[in-house]
């Protein structure tokens, strides 16, 4: 077997780490959708981030009173906390897309929906007022954000903002001394096995060096340093034309089953030498709100019978070696990309650690399960590494908070598109790519 073939003689023995996951606040215990209520989801995040932010306030303006939206007094300078809503001309309508879809006119959906007459609104349990001024730009905010506001109220009834308070990156868990030894976690995502737009020789080469099957000496030792793996989600690509049918054929049948089976033999060749943790994505099957939940392990009888194969939430958070990872298969960022502006996605990411929530646009405009005593996509402890899948290119950024938090962003191109994994260093966050190119000679 192979497991036997990696630390064997002859072969550069595995170095070894600690895992914990920390994905319970993912897990949804008892699906149920009776009753249950979006607004029960807002008011948990509200009472969360505003007991945090009321926290905040005394060393941000301590002179200034705190009031409820109710309670504004015409002209007089104080400071609100609540809820931002965007309110925006071109989001889509349930309506509308029902009523373009039963007409002849062919539909086209913007690839973004900002318009120059989106205004912001705020709310808390009391009320609800309109935002103006130059301070808060709705190109930046989304709906679902909780801040503190300093103003005052307008003649004509706006709250015009001076100044707002954000949350601020969460605190961080002390990084643990480094011990000398370099350890490294490998990152890939939309491998899309199954894909005719991906070449399987690629994802052959890259499990052949992560597994220290590939190339001299020292890339065995690198190799070797490779102490975890994870799939950030859109691990297979399923013919959507089949899903569709009631009565499936029997080849229809294997064409739906045969990338999974592919899969699962991929992934016991990793799973034989190395631990790695599979995280659903869009594109796979797994339920479409967040937090996606595990890929149920029937789907692969021959990895999941290695103790080392781990199927994960989206999002999934946990420990190695004391050094914290969290990260998604890339539905938030793609969200915030929808509905608001940045320079680039590793801004976005910052963003979410920033307001401290991981998808502020659920359940808004992003599929989200209704919970209704809390709100699992709060980030309470800063990590050190947080990572979105399946986006168009690597991209990593180094932030530094105001009480000495570092956090590394990564953003892991789709590697069925490009070829490319990403090598973090746990100790010392520094980060690397993996390329691997595949070419068929005529």
């Amino acid at each position: 077997m192979a497991a036997m073939e990696i630390d064997s003689p002859g072969k550069i023995p595995r170095k070894q780490s600690s895992y914990r996951p920390l994905d319970e606040a993912f897990q949804i215990r008892k699906e149920t959708y009776g009753g249950q209520q979006y607004s029960q989801m807002y008011f948990a995040r509200l009472h969360m981030m505003r007991t945090l932010i009321y926290s905040l306030v005394p060393t941000w303006k301590p002179h200034v009173p705190v009031c409820n939206i109710l309670g504004i007094e015409k002209g007089k300078e104080c400071i609100i906390v609540g809820t931002l809503y965007k309110h925006m001309k071109l989001k889509p309508s349930i309506l509308d897309e029902y009523s373009k879809e039963r007409s002849a006119t062919p539909i086209v959906r913007p690839h973004n929906f900002m318009h120059q007459d989106d205004y912001l609104i705020f709310e808390d349990e009391s009320g609800r007022v309109k935002l103006g001024g130059s301070v808060l730009t709705p190109s930046v905010y989304v709906t679902g954000i909780v801040v503190a506001l300093l103003g005052r109220e307008t003649g004509n009834g706006d709250f015009h903002v001076e100044d707002v308070l954000e949350a601020g990156l969460p605190p961080q868990l002390e990084m643990p001394l480094k011990s000398g030894a370099d350890k490294y976690v490998v990152l890939v995502s939309g491998v899309n096995v199954g894909s005719g737009a991906s070449n399987p020789l690629e994802f052959q080469l890259f499990i052949d060096h992560i597994t220290g099957h590939l190339g001299d000496k020292k890339a065995q030792e690198m190799a070797a340093k490779i102490v975890h793996l994870v799939i950030a989600g859109n691990s297979v690509e399923i013919p959507r034309e089949l899903l569709n049918k009631q009565n499936l054929a029997s080849t229809d049948q294997s064409r739906l089953s045969e990338p999974i089976k592919e899969l699962d033999m991929m992934l016991t060749q990793i799973a034989a030498g190395l631990p790695l943790d599979i995280m659903p994505g869009p594109n796979d099957p797994a339920n479409f709100s967040l937090p996606q939940m595990p890929l149920h392990t029937c789907l692969f009888p021959s990895s999941a019978a290695y103790n080392t194969f781990r199927s994960c939430p989206n999002p999934h958070c946990f420990d190695l070696d004391g050094v914290r990872f969290l990260g998604t298969s890339g539905q938030n960022i793609h969200d915030l990309q929808k509905y608001s502006e940045a320079k680039d996605k590793l801004e976005f990411m910052e963003r979410t650690l920033r307001w401290r929530h991981l998808a502020p646009t659920a359940p808004n405009t992003l599929g989200c399960y209704p919970f209704t005593d809390r709100d699992p996509f709060l980030v309470e402890s800063c990590p050190h590494v947080y990572f979105v899948g399946n986006q168009d290119r690597y991209e990593t950024r180094l932030i530094k908070g105001s009480e000495g938090q570092l956090v590394r962003l990564i953003c892991i191109p789709k590697f069925g598109e490009t070829g490319v994994a990403v090598m973090v260093n746990a100790s010392n966050l520094e980060c690397s790519i993996l390329s691997f190119e595949a070419r068929f000679s005529s």
